[in-house]
């Protein structure tokens, strides 16, 4: 009896029932987002065990959709396309969040954040304001350097000390106050004090007078994390104690929301 090639094609199902074409080309655009955004074809050989031929083939496939462009030195960097779709995803998770947020807010009395790590940047994407008159606020889409932050630390925390150290390499480490960590022996040392504690803390970092609580929403689509930011006079220790039992269970629900989703597994 013959045997039909269709099981022996990219385009054949997986072992998980998905299309391996598929599977294999948003591996190799995870790898390349990994990588830095560029990278060689001998490198994505390599890192994801595929034969040349077959990345060639992907890749291909990937220029002439837009989602990957070859450069002048014949290396391949992630194409503009994916813009679009990166912009319109962290609309969607800030959407589902929203409502998580709103919960925070109503427990703690503080504004709440969701923010992701893009790049070397954090940008904010969701925000539910406090209703105190003295509130924190910060712009959906605003980005800033994650050493300063709360949601940085957070989002920094499971990185190898490597990784983090060239990241802060590229960024540098500006002083936006008096109590920034300018230092990458200092921001390690907080790494290991979130990892210790589960939670990240800004105190006054970012803003002489504020001071944020963060932590990691745990296996979210994309590195998120949720805050909560007020006066330095109200987030105090004392108050500490009592929001990151908060802040650590709805991450957990948000989590398991986007799970549910189907997001988190797209």
């Amino acid at each position: 009896m013959p045997t039909s090639s269709a099981s022996t094609t990219d385009s054949a199902k997986s072992a998980s029932g998905g299309v391996q074409s598929l599977e294999r080309a948003f591996d190799l655009l995870e790898r390349m987002a990994d990588a830095g955004g560029e990278v060689g074809l001998s490198e994505l050989s390599v890192s994801s065990g595929l034969p040349l031929p077959t990345i060639h083939r992907l890749m291909r496939t990937l220029v002439a959709c837009g989602y990957v462009r070859q450069q002048a030195n014949r290396r391949y960097a992630l194409g503009p396309r994916l813009i679009r779709l990166g912009e319109s995803a962290s609309r969607l998770l800030g959407t589902w969040a929203r409502p998580y947020l709103a919960r925070l807010v109503d427990e703690t009395g503080e504004t709440a954040n969701m923010a992701l790590l893009d790049g070397d940047e954090i940008v904010y994407v969701a925000q539910v304001p406090s209703r105190h008159s003295m509130r924190m606020f910060t712009e959906v889409g605003r980005r800033v350097l994650p050493h300063s932050t709360g949601v940085g630390k957070a989002l920094l925390a499971d990185f190898p000390d490597h990784e983090v150290r060239a990241l802060l390499g590229r960024t540098g480490m500006p002083a936006a106050t008096e109590k920034t960590i300018v230092t990458p022996e200092g921001f390690l040392a907080a790494l290991e004090d979130v990892r210790q504690s589960g939670y990240a803390v800004d105190d006054n970092e970012q803003e002489i007078g504020v001071r944020c609580l963060a932590v990691c929403v745990p296996d979210s689509p994309t590195a998120a994390a949720i805050s909560i930011s007020g006066p330095a006079g109200r987030v105090t220790e004392a108050a500490t104690e009592r929001i990151v039992p908060v802040l650590q269970q709805v991450a957990r629900e948000l989590s398991e929301a986007l799970a549910g989703s189907g997001i988190a597994n797209a």
